[in-house]
């Protein structure tokens, strides 16, 4: 959808204009800029960035809102309390519906374990703060409450919360440890795909070498941003394809993309306390870094 911004919405903030010239509702609105789906004359926007009268706003129109069902769907509980949760979620599990997926997803499984989740953030995404992507397993934390919700999107916002992925990737790094910095948007000639673009949301990975053998490399990744496919984009940018990824890297190494969000740190949003959350490597994962051998030295 193509829009030029009329004189009367002149000044409101980016996520106000798209849901009244959607329509949408503000929060699918708000979800819609944050994924890095808006454009304004033709640069990714922000959630909060003012808009002025006659710049040219773009955006798809979401799939249609699902209504949410609890059903029984496979994670693992890592910590629990009455405020919020951090979940392990496996390979192949959406964590919300969209795209033509209404089942089966996390979201579904959290409201089923959960059930006085549904109200708390978003429609068909209750307590959920952030994601992973369907073939990418690992830790999320599920806001709980009204309150834990709030200070968790906060402190996402504001970069308080650690997480960190283990990668197997083709080739080797450069140094043992790096960083990339380089802005992700959506590629307009492939929707289901990211690319690095000046124009689009800054982004920026950091990574340190694990263990590494003759065609590969184990590395410790850490996100100080959480764009779209961001990693498999980032390390692809600078010749270290994640092995088993059929979007972004190239076959060999893996049974599937091998990404797993290994760890999460955050501050509790309501006691104040800090939680550090551990997942082990899958068995899928752990079994093809055996079949890699011994790592070499040093």
């Amino acid at each position: 959808m193509r829009h030029r911004v009329p004189p009367d919405l002149a000044g409101e903030r980016l996520d106000r204009v798209v849901a009244k010239l959607g329509p949408l509702s503000r929060s699918v609105a708000g979800a819609l800029v944050e994924a890095g789906g808006v454009t304004v004359d033709g640069a990714v926007g922000n959630r909060k960035q003012r808009v002025a009268a006659g710049v040219v706003i773009e955006f798809a129109r979401p799939e249609p809102e699902v209504a949410l069902a609890p059903e029984a769907v496979p994670f693992t509980v890592r910590y629990e309390d009455r405020h919020l949760a951090v979940v392990d979620k496996p390979a192949g599990v959406v964590v919300h519906p969209g795209a033509g997926r209404s089942k089966g997803t996390l979201a579904s499984g959290i409201l089923q374990r959960w059930p006085s989740v549904r109200g708390v953030g978003v429609e068909g995404r209750w307590g959920i703060v952030h994601r992973l992507d369907r073939d990418t397993s690992g830790l999320l934390v599920v806001a709980l409450d009204p309150e834990s919700y709030e200070g968790l999107r906060a402190a996402i916002g504001a970069r308080a919360v650690t997480r960190r992925y283990l990668a197997l990737t083709h080739g080797k790094p450069s140094a043992p440890t790096g960083t990339v910095e380089a802005a992700i948007a959506r590629n307009p000639a492939r929707p289901t795909r990211m690319r690095i673009d000046p124009r689009g949301r800054p982004a920026r990975t950091h990574y340190r070498l694990v263990a590494s053998w003759r065609e590969f490399s184990l590395l410790d990744v850490t996100l100080d941003t959480g764009r779209t496919h961001q990693i498999r984009v980032h390390l692809g940018s600078i010749g270290l394809p994640i092995a088993g990824d059929p979007t972004y890297g190239r076959p060999g190494g893996s049974p599937r993309v091998f990404l797993h969000a290994h760890h999460l740190g955050l501050q509790h949003p309501v006691t104040g306390e800090r939680i550090e959350v551990d997942s082990p490597l899958p068995d899928d994962l752990a079994a093809a870094v055996a079949a890699l051998g011994p790592a070499e030295a040093g």
